[in-house]
């Protein structure tokens, strides 16, 4: 469980392809890698992981084929910036929304607009997952908690403030970059749930 809180931006130090999984070493601070165990589960990209080895400055993961499929990491390469989140620990402040690190599908940059304090931005996603976007609802990109400006269609909006550019790699965006996306569970459970009503109801 995560709060969509990025900790940091780490680095890809290395990527090594395998039969049907691709190991990736991630390099951060020591801070962020702090009482950290074998099995441990860490969001990079929003994309919940498990550690398979560590050390005081590198955490390493194993990815199989169908994450590679549904998210950005098969276009991972050494030196790229990910976003970074250790999950959540009991106690801890949720400053987010409840953030699973269950990727749903990947969506791509079609706009963005700078200005000095703002950054917006639109993105697209798989038109089958379009009922699940809200004005004002929760949506995770690359693992950060982000609330929707706008919605048309199979696309929406985001407005990032400078501290979420300068905290994650979502400034770094450009048209036709590929996000990961996971929807806000709450939402898929309440327009399923009225849609099957519906559906009964006919």
């Amino acid at each position: 469980m995560f709060t969509g809180i990025v900790q940091t931006q780490a680095t890809i130090f290395s990527v090594s392809d395998q039969a049907s999984f691709r190991h990736i070493v991630v390099g951060t601070e020591p801070k962020f890698l702090k009482d950290l165990t074998i099995g441990a589960s860490i969001a990079i990209n929003g994309c919940c992981l498990t550690v398979v080895e560590f050390s005081d400055t590198q955490v390493h993961f194993d990815v199989i084929d169908e994450t590679l499929r549904l998210t950005n990491l098969g276009k991972l390469k050494e030196g790229d910036k990910v976003n970074f989140e250790r999950s959540l620990k009991v106690g801890d402040e949720i400053g987010g929304h409840g953030v699973s690190g269950h990727i749903h599908c990947s969506g791509k940059v079609t706009d963005v607009a700078l200005s000095e304090n703002n950054c917006a931005m639109w993105i697209q996603i798989p038109e089958k997952h379009s009922s699940y976007l809200f004005d004002k609802g929760f949506i995770s990109v690359n693992g950060a908690s982000l609330t929707i400006g706008q919605v048309k269609g199979n696309c929406f909006s985001l407005h990032l403030i400078p501290e979420t550019l300068r905290i994650t790699n979502l400034g770094e965006c450009e048209v036709g970059s590929e996000v990961n996306i996971e929807l806000d569970q709450q939402t898929i459970t309440t327009v399923d749930t009225v849609e099957r009503v519906l559906a009964k109801r006919q």
